[in-house]
């Protein structure tokens, strides 16, 4: 136990605790105020903000235009820092409050639409809808889905405790930051020895790769957290040809840019309704 500080018999929240993150998390969910969604044309409306699991959702959308695939939609930002999150319309189509989150106007079978949360469901649900990125090769099928929940399920680990701790926290601390390096270079370790055999993830490129290569195939070549030496990146040479295969994909650098307002401005597509906003 800390010699600094002692956790309180009942915890309650006072008022938000430092960091970049501070006006983000709060320890009760729904709506703070009423805000409409906007509506743009196509029958797909993603609501979303570029960050690693937003990215996910916006290539997976890319690739499938870059297929053949009927699958236009409109990208509308979700301004976290701002609170967006919390609007009562967002909340209506993901009461966790958390991006990316889809509606599909004109789901398979007709009906009402479908709302679609969580950016592994929604991978999923794409790659029903279109019948592409998903085998239906039993043996494939359950291997991208292995690596889709692992993904899922570890970076947690690598964003909200090695990036938090490592990156944004205001202080820094030996131990969460000790913990969780371990355990993302474990995990790294894990795709490392999978990707020396393999060309991607589970057979063919799939939904497994395009929710895992902006958590780990980007912690491996940007600047992600400023943590590259830290975690001696170098040394995982099969994540590393991995992952600059899928950023040469021209759909992977489209997907990329969507519902990003922030950085070089040549990089930024804050809202996307057509192929016409890359410019």
């Amino acid at each position: 136990m800390s010699d600094t500080y002692t956790p309180p018999e009942v915890w309650t929240w006072e008022e938000p605790s430092g960091g970049k993150f501070a006006s983000v998390n709060r320890p009760v969910s729904g709506a703070t105020h009423d805000a409409e969604l906007p509506d743009g044309e196509h029958p797909l409306q993603l609501h979303s903000m570029a960050t690693p699991n937003g990215v996910k959702v916006t290539i997976m959308l890319e690739e499938l235009l870059e297929a053949g695939h009927s699958a236009e939609y409109d990208a509308w930002p979700i301004k976290i820092f701002d609170g967006d999150q919390f609007g009562s319309g967002f909340v209506g189509i993901n009461p966790n409050s958390k991006i990316p989150a889809l509606i599909d106007k004109a789901p398979a079978g007709g009906g009402e639409p479908l709302r679609v949360f969580e950016s592994g469901s929604i991978l999923v649900y794409l790659a029903e809808k279109f019948s592409a990125f998903l085998s239906t090769d039993i043996a494939e099928r359950t291997e991208t889905m292995n690596w889709l929940f692992w993904q899922m399920g570890s970076a947690p680990f690598l964003g909200g405790g090695f990036g938090h701790f490592y990156h944004y926290a205001p202080e820094k601390y030996e131990y969460p930051i000790n913990r969780y390096t371990m355990e993302v270079k474990r995990q790294l370790d894990v795709l490392d020895k999978h990707l020396a055999g393999n060309e991607f993830l589970a057979g063919s490129y799939g939904i497994a790769d395009m929710a895992t290569f902006p958590w780990y195939g980007e912690l491996i070549i940007s600047e992600m957290y400023e943590a590259q030496k830290f975690l001696d990146v170098e040394t995982y040479t099969h994540v590393k040809r991995w992952a600059e295969q899928i950023k040469a994909r021209p759909a992977v650098q489209r997907g990329e840019r969507v519902n990003k307002f922030w950085g070089d401005e040549d990089e930024q597509v804050p809202e996307r309704h057509s192929a016409d906003d890359f410019g």
